[in-house]
């Protein structure tokens, strides 16, 4: 069958689509020509009968492998147009430039036979719903795979080859470049590059730590060089954490060749797509390791023992003492362990604010389900007290010279940085000597540059000014070189190391840091009946020390006393916290610690005995609240009358704490209950008792149980109490009025 008989009126009213593909970035760069060569079949789907306007170019997918690990849109767009019909014809430069794997090659196949698409390559065209045809495809999409297949195990045989010798070349980190012969691996010829990273591991081989080696780099303003790429300029920056971590880690600088240390996999994601991840492997696992390769800035032994300071820094699992030494006071921190069940012992700290003392507690209480038991809980003061001294035993005789090696090291310190800065002020006089040549070699006549030269050789300058200045001010900051008799006297004081140890100038860091030196782990042991800890101090070299330590008797409960407790549960009903303080405080009432009360004890006493909190009235009180004098004139009376009708209970008052002054609530109820003239029905208290048959007692029962009406008259010659007698007890007694004076 002829090319031109496949292609019928159907496909020609239909679109053709042509798929152009490389399979990298460096391909689109390099091999021009391919790319050419595949746009160019626009035309060859002109010579088939198709016009220029049914013609779509699917580019997408230039730069983008065909293997089918990575997702292709231009591809999944080809197969969309494909299923729906709108494809007449698909071309291609060869079947390797649609897929690289059968899956997908396939699945195109079979929508085509469906749709009635033809396919097309520089071999011609066939249609995949004819057996020949479909068959022919098929062998093309297997071969194209097997290529695939083939190219790698070529490319990666002779790349595995070449790293077994060492002479493989990929990027190194920085402070290391490439010599000119096979697997040659020099030391940056930059000496500031060099005295940056050698600066790196000898900090680290005195702090311990990567995080304190980034934190003293960030103190002492030393710059990090960083590079690109291989060949590239070294631009210096503020070091990251991971920089830090990632020279302590890589065993090239201690002169190990490495290769193979990642690995890709294959896995399907959870749209069941699969995909490719690179996962980093153990040391052992590395394909090719080969050491004293080069000259590095450590040796072999240096970096293992480097590797095993950063494990111990990091959180240790269960039953396994270690971990960074960190700012706390606990001094046994990370290396305690419980004496009963092996489990790393845990910190907290207990006391009053600004007063806390470490200590220290088992985590198996909180192991199955929290129904653990805890093995060991402890305060730790006296224990870290008995720990140093016998630390201090042991290091006596070597304490002689550890305040001179102190002082030694100090004046190390503060060189090193001063090095780096002294590198920094050197290679920043040769950039603003390099830019000044640039800028005296262009052509005066040539403005455009010249003036872009000009502004980069200012920036130099101020750079280079900056750095000077900086230099000139660590000088002046130099700790002073000690005299010889300066030497003397301090070798005399570092016998006393019990003095070092307990000045304020040692931190506790410095504490665990020196610690750790000597003792490795710290088993804690309590016997709660005989108030003794048991300490097993385990030595670095495997001697072992115990220590048992008195701990002390436990101390009475410090209590409120419940009187003043009942009369906080009173109080919280109708005031405040602050008020309630004020009144105990009055009173002369003190807390548990002989101290006066406060908001904060009072808010901390009620909820520690679940008193409800005082609520005040969703509404303001009606009236004002006056004291007894200023209220009985306000309602124009005698104090003493106040005080009957308090007494008698006719009124209410406040008091804020017992035997302090009654305050009255004066407001329009109240004014209402001292009138001028008796209105008709009121009798005085003693007609009252003649017309009910009762004793005046009783009568004033009935007016306290609001049974009767009683006011008082502030007028005319029988001022006093009136009753309101029922008209009842008017028929039933003699309505004589008595003719004395109201009581």
């Amino acid at each position: 069958m002829s090319e031109s008989s496949k292609v019928t009126a159907s496909h020609l009213r239909r679109q053709a689509f042509i798929y152009p593909r490389q399979s990298s970035q460096g391909q689109l760069e390099r091999n021009v020509e391919s790319t050419a060569r595949q746009y160019a079949l626009v035309e060859r789907a002109i010579e088939l009968g198709f016009t220029r306007e049914q013609i779509v170019v699917i580019d997408d997918d230039l730069g983008v492998t065909g293997d089918g690990t990575v997702d292709r849109e231009g591809f999944a767009r080809l197969v969309s147009e494909v299923a729906l019909g709108h494809a007449g014809l698909v071309l291609g430069l060869e079947c390797s430039r649609v897929a690289r794997n059968n899956s997908d090659w396939y699945r195109l196949l079979d929508l085509c036979g469906v749709t009635d698409t033809v396919i097309g390559d520089l071999d011609g065209l066939y249609h995949p719903g004819s057996f020949n045809d479909r068959l022919l495809l098929g062998l093309k999409g297997t071969i194209s795979e097997a290529e695939l297949h083939m190219i790698r195990q070529r490319l990666d045989g002779g790349i595995r080859n070449k790293a077994k010798r060492g002479e493989l070349r990929r990027g190194l980190p920085v402070g290391l470049v490439w010599g000119e012969g096979d697997g040659d691996v020099l030391l940056d010829p930059d000496e500031a590059v060099r005295g940056a990273i050698a600066t790196i591991f000898e900090r680290f081989a005195e702090l311990g730590s990567a995080r304190q080696v980034w934190l003293w780099m960030r103190r002492e303003g030393v710059q990090f060089p960083l590079r690109r790429f291989q060949g590239a300029e070294i631009k210096w920056m503020t070091p990251t954490y991971h920089q830090i971590h990632s020279v302590l880690t890589s065993p090239v600088y201690a002169g190990a060749y490495a290769f193979g240390k990642t690995r890709r996999e294959r896995y399907v994601d959870e749209h069941s797509r699969p995909r490719k991840r690179t996962r980093k492997l153990p040391q052992e696992e590395w394909e090719v390791l080969i050491w004293d390769h080069h000259p590095g800035y450590i040796d072999k032994a240096t970096f293992e023992r480097n590797q095993a300071q950063l494990a111990s820094n990091t959180r240790p699992r269960a039953h396994e003492p270690g971990g960074a030494v960190r700012e706390g006071q606990a001094l046994l921190q990370g290396i305690a362990v419980c004496g009963r069940c092996g489990r790393k012992l845990k910190v907290h700290y207990q006391g009053t604010r600004g007063h806390k003392s470490p200590a220290y507690h088992c985590p198996g209480s909180v192991l199955v389900e929290g129904r653990g038991e805890w093995c060991v809980r402890v305060g730790g003061t006296r224990i870290e007290e008995a720990v140093a001294a016998a630390l201090i035993q042991a290091l006596t005789p070597a304490g002689v010279k550890a305040a001179l090696r102190a002082a030694e090291a100090l004046e190390a310190d503060h060189d090193a940085a001063l090095a780096q800065w002294h590198l920094q002020v050197e290679r920043a006089r040769y950039e603003a000597e390099r830019a000044e040549r640039r800028y005296r070699q262009v052509e005066p006549e040539h403005r455009l540059v010249a003036r872009g030269l000009e502004r980069d050789w200012e920036r130099a300058l101020g750079a280079l000014a900056e750095a000077e200045a900086e230099l000139a001010l660590r000088e002046r900051q130099r700790p002073r070189t000690l005299a010889p008799e300066e030497r003397e006297q301090l070798l005399a004081l570092g016998s006393d190391l019990g003095r070092v140890w307990s000045a304020p100038t040692t931190t506790d860091r410095d504490r665990k840091q020196l610690l750790r030196c000597l003792i490795e782990e710290a088993m804690l042991d309590v016997d709660r009946e005989e108030r003794r800890a048991t300490v097993t101090l385990r030595w670095r070299g495997g001697a072992l020390t115990e220590l048992a330590v008195p701990l002390p008797k436990p101390q009475p409960a410090i209590r409120t006393d419940e009187d003043t407790i009942a009369l906080i549960e009173r109080l919280a009903v109708h005031y405040d916290d602050a008020t309630i303080a004020g009144i105990l405080n009055r009173q002369g009432r003190r807390s548990a610690t002989g101290e006066r009360f406060t908001k904060i004890i009072v808010g901390s006493l009620r909820r520690h005995r679940n008193i409800p909190t005082y609520k005040p009235p969703a509404e303001p009180p009606d009236g004002e609240l006056l004291p007894v004098g200023k209220a009985a004139a306000e309602l124009g009376v005698a104090p003493s009358t106040i005080f009957r009708w308090l007494q008698d209970g006719f009124i209410r008052g406040e008091q804020d704490t017992p035997g302090a002054p009654w305050r009255i609530r004066v407001n329009n109820k109240l004014r209402a209950l001292f009138v001028e003239d008796a209105p008709p029905g009121y009798v005085p208290i003693v007609d009252a008792m003649r017309i009910m048959g009762v004793s005046r007692q009783t009568v004033l029962q009935r007016v306290k149980r609001d049974e009767l009406e009683a006011i008082h008259v502030r007028s005319g010659r029988r001022k006093g109490l009136r009753i309101l007698v029922p008209q009842a007890e008017y028929t039933l007694f003699d309505t004589t009025r008595s003719s004395g004076y109201a009581v």
